[in-house]
């Protein structure tokens, strides 16, 4: 008589992991971009030579055709007609500022750059993410990617094979290199942002807090602080401190001193465990204040920027010198004063001097090239995204974690400006955070359905 066997059972996955994938799957292109964030730039992270394309910027090209695609497939109305407002006169000022350029090869080039970080990617975030729970997956994936470029950085600082800063090998610059010193802070900077309005934040719209994830956000945001302080960036310490001190007035006085007095405990077993403590880190922070009294080069080199940028607003008002324009007018602009580059090393790059093509302040780079045209067409549109996110944050107390988030990524960007501009791979990174305060600030409200028909 035959026997027959009973086939093995095939492993499956649990029914709530498999329709919780299903559930994000249309932000897949998002969560890459993040991912690949941490990959270094083509020849490594000391890969050298301005205006090379990473991994994540082809990404971000394949996210805006998703969402495109998203958007036909749905046949949904996507955007709200603030939002088209918004994004169709940051366009409009782009194309009239590439027009005036003197250069038409590199306008052409600098308009590219500029509708993708300031219209076409912050645009696929905003018709990518639905809901808070998308929200929410997306701020957590970003600060998973600080968590990972802050290990790298502690570990570039403890092992001494960071870049180059007073003669050691000692800053962390995470997977960015030498070339982008600023990327890691960057990364890290958004991470303590999220990490700190979730913190602050409860997780409905009752008022009870998520027991889980507040602890686990105060442990990242302490975490974070480590790698921060350790990028040596004076303009990241800057943004994040006035950040952190916004989101905590905005999320009421006894909940900010709680989070408060947390913080700063973690921030001294973390920062002083790691070994941050040091004289060069002590020297760093109180350079900031040294801007009359005996500046360092650096200071120096950043007025005269200003300065060069400020003469060639007055030259062209209007319409400013074009789009990649400050490199070719700095020199007849800048005073003496000016050096002639910054010395980059370390994290796997020989030394080389920098030039100084930017002036590393994102108002001053648009007026000096796009003029009253580009100050009325993009920067008064990143003033009314923040206006509309702060109305929207007391209009919808059951969204305030996400609204916290959203409005902090805005704010430390809005604040970083002073002190810097676009350029280098985490450029991506801008988008994002200007894309989840759109989705924020001028998005669709009341539900997946609603905003389908």
């Amino acid at each position: 008589m035959a026997q027959t066997t009973a086939a093995a059972p095939r492993a499956t996955a649990p029914p709530a992991l498999t329709a919780a994938v299903r559930r994000h799957v249309h932000l897949l292109p998002l969560l890459a971009v993040l991912a690949l964030l941490a990959v270094p730039p083509p020849g490594g992270a000391g890969a050298e030579g301005p205006g090379t394309g990473t991994l994540a910027d082809a990404a971000s090209g394949v996210l805006v055709l998703w969402a495109l695609g998203s958007s036909l497939r749905s046949g949904a109305r996507p955007l709200t007609p603030a939002a088209a407002v918004l994004f169709a006169v940051a366009a409009t000022g782009i194309a009239v500022a590439a027009a005036g350029a003197g250069e038409p090869g590199e306008a052409l080039a600098g308009m590219a750059r500029y509708l993708q970080i300031f219209v076409l990617v912050p645009l696929s975030v905003l018709l990518l993410v639905r809901d808070r729970r998308d929200f929410t997956v997306v701020a957590a994936a970003l600060v998973a990617l600080a968590l990972f470029e802050g290990a790298v950085g502690v570990r570039q600082y403890l092992t001494a094979t960071g870049a180059s800063y007073m003669g050691e090998d000692i800053r962390a610059v995470g997977t960015f290199g030498a070339s982008d010193i600023m990327g890691m802070a960057t990364v890290v900077a958004y991470g303590v942002v999220a990490a700190v309005a979730f913190a602050l934040a409860p997780a409905d719209g009752t008022g009870r807090a998520d027991r889980a994830r507040r602890p686990a956000a105060l442990v990242c945001a302490g975490l974070l602080l480590a790698p921060l302080a350790l990028s040596f960036s004076r303009g990241a310490w800057i943004a994040t401190a006035a950040t952190c001190v916004m989101l905590l007035l905005l999320a009421g006085v006894r909940r900010a001193l709680r989070v408060a007095v947390t913080g700063v405990a973690l921030a001294v077993v973390v920062v002083g465990g790691a070994g941050a403590g040091t004289a060069l880190l002590q020297e760093r922070l109180s350079s900031i204040t040294q801007v009359a009294d005996a500046p360092d080069q650096s200071v120096t080199d950043r007025y005269t920027l200003w300065s060069a940028a400020a003469g060639m607003w007055r030259e062209s008002p209007l319409t400013g010198v074009g789009l990649k324009g400050f490199p070719a007018h700095r020199d007849s602009h800048a005073p003496l004063a000016l050096s002639s580059g910054s010395d980059t090393a370390g994290a796997g790059a020989a030394f080389r001097r920098q030039p100084l093509l930017s002036p590393h302040n994102m108002y001053l780079l648009v007026l000096s090239e796009q003029g009253l045209v580009g100050v009325c067409t993009l920067v008064a549109g990143w003033a009314a995204l923040l206006v509309c996110a702060l109305r929207r944050l007391y209009a919808r107390p059951g969204e305030r974690d996400c609204g916290l988030a959203a409005t902090g990524l805005l704010l430390w960007l809005l604040v970083d400006f002073f002190y810097g501009d676009i350029g280098g791979p985490s450029t991506v990174l801008t988008a994002f955070a200007l894309g989840l305060a759109a989705w924020w600030a001028l998005g669709r409200r009341g539900g997946e359905e609603a905003a389908r028909r």
